[in-house]
């Protein structure tokens, strides 16, 4: 993996009931040689941009990114790189024309897919998203193609389509068993089908893996409440209280609201 690649996965791993979470960009190939061959000059300058990005530092990035596309308009990840801080910024026509620049130029990337995939799934075009998700599954050389699995379970359950996006969630947990953004979907679907010891189980297991969130602490309380487990419930409540009391679950907590 690319250090452009390791700095959008430490960026973006966040929070498990979001979607897929864990955008990455990746070179399309090896580059070598000197800085002053100008597709190095775009490598090196699109792994500052990222990393500028990774810190919040988006008007850098945006120049950083605008000096690599002058040394090499035809560099893929550095066009992969301005759709993720336009989509950052909210700047959506933006980042969708710099998606589509940078797939023209590199059709069967498996993180430019993924992370276009996940921009249309966030901008209300989840159906449309699932094709991109397949794209880079499809990829025998994508390093984690459970990210995509988990992407498109998380994007279809939007839509309704709770079979399908149950089936898509399965499979990243064949291939990555502690993937949290399908540990914490998964559980909501068990939730709201009653499942309610299984749904425990998941929401246990990620709360172990990765550092509780307002979600999953919340969605953990609702399940004890079910159960009748008040002691269970109780806990969850103060931990929500500690950690998050500033969360909309909080608020919810306090206003009773739990379905």
């Amino acid at each position: 993996m690319s250090r452009i690649a390791l700095a959008a996965l430490a960026l973006l791993a966040g929070c498990a009931t979001q979607a897929p979470e864990v955008p990455t960009v990746a070179d399309s190939g090896i580059i070598t040689g000197e800085t002053s061959d100008p597709r190095n000059r775009a490598r090196l300058r699109t792994e500052l941009a990222s990393l500028y990005y990774a810190r919040g530092n988006h008007g850098v990035a945006l120049d950083e990114l605008r000096q690599a596309v002058a040394a090499d308009p035809g560099y893929a990840p550095a066009h992969g790189v301005f759709g993720l801080v336009y989509m950052e910024l909210k700047e959506n026509q933006l980042a969708q024309q710099s998606f589509e620049r940078a797939l023209s130029l590199a059709p069967t990337d498996p993180d430019l897919n993924h992370n276009y995939g996940r921009f249309l799934c966030l901008t209300g075009r989840e159906l449309d998203s699932i094709r991109y998700f397949q794209q880079a599954i499809r990829n025998p050389l994508y390093p984690a193609p459970w990210r995509s699995h988990s992407a498109a379970g998380f994007c279809l359950a939007r839509t309704g389509k709770l079979k399908e996006a149950e089936e898509y969630l399965q499979s990243a947990l064949k291939l990555q068993p502690d993937e949290p953004t399908a540990l914490m979907q998964l559980a909501q679907l068990r939730y709201g089908a009653g499942q309610l010891e299984e749904a425990r189980k998941l929401v246990a297991r990620l709360n172990k893996v990765v550092e509780p969130s307002p979600e999953s602490l919340w969605l953990a309380l609702r399940i004890e409440r079910r159960l009748g487990e008040r002691l269970a419930e109780a806990s969850f409540a103060s931990q929500l209280r500690r950690r998050f009391p500033g969360s909309p679950e909080y608020q919810q907590l306090q206003r009773g609201e739990y379905d």
